[in-house]
């Protein structure tokens, strides 16, 4: 029986995620960066933020950006490995769309704050040659969302924004999904636990 590798993500990616989306604990996106991303064009022109605030946002919305932007990648190398079923490859494009939404409303409200997006890589460096079954591209995906995951449970607690600790817990609620059911697809216990870590 020939024994196949599956790429699982370290937990160095993990603790490299928490600390790009924490911004090393020491920013946060401004009430006005929320606002925007949610579409709330008015009540982010009411917010008042110092130049040094926008400029952290920015930061931070670009760190997001970039992270959506892999996301994206990731699921379209999955789509086109030819290695997902008819049953599962609606999954990951639905997955995907998640991430482009994100990255789309991201790279707006950068725009909005005064800012450039930052553009998405012309080469992502995949462990495309440990794709060899449909199970080792789920696995591949599920530890990508495992990572997001860890990032914002890293970030939620960081905001003194309520309302940004509630747009985080938000994005933290749809990663823990897409992990949910890729392990579920994998035959794998859907919520492992009752705490995540």
């Amino acid at each position: 029986m020939k024994s196949t590798s599956i790429y699982v993500p370290s937990q160095a990616l993990f603790l490299s995620r928490r600390r790009a989306m924490s911004a090393s604990g020491a920013a946060v996106l401004s009430a006005s960066a929320v606002a925007l991303l949610g579409g709330r064009d008015a009540l982010a022109a009411g917010a008042k933020v110092s130049a040094q605030e926008l400029e952290a946002d920015v930061r931070i919305l670009n760190t997001a950006l970039g992270a959506e932007l892999e996301a994206v990648a990731a699921y379209q190398v999955g789509a086109e490995s030819g290695l997902l079923s008819k049953a599962v490859l609606p999954i990951a494009v639905t997955f995907q769309g998640h991430h482009k939404e994100h990255a789309a409303a991201i790279a707006s409200t950068v725009q909005k704050l005064g800012g450039k997006p930052v553009a998405s890589k012309e080469k992502y460096q995949f462990p495309v040659e440990k794709l060899k079954v449909e199970a080792d591209v789920l696995r591949f995906a599920a530890g990508l969302e495992r990572g997001a995951i860890s990032a914002y449970l890293g970030a939620v607690p960081l905001f003194a924004d309520r309302t940004l600790a509630q747009v985080a817990a938000s994005i933290l609620g749809d990663e823990a999904m897409h992990w949910a059911v890729l392990r579920q697809v994998l035959g794998e216990a859907p919520v492992p636990s009752a705490f995540m870590s």
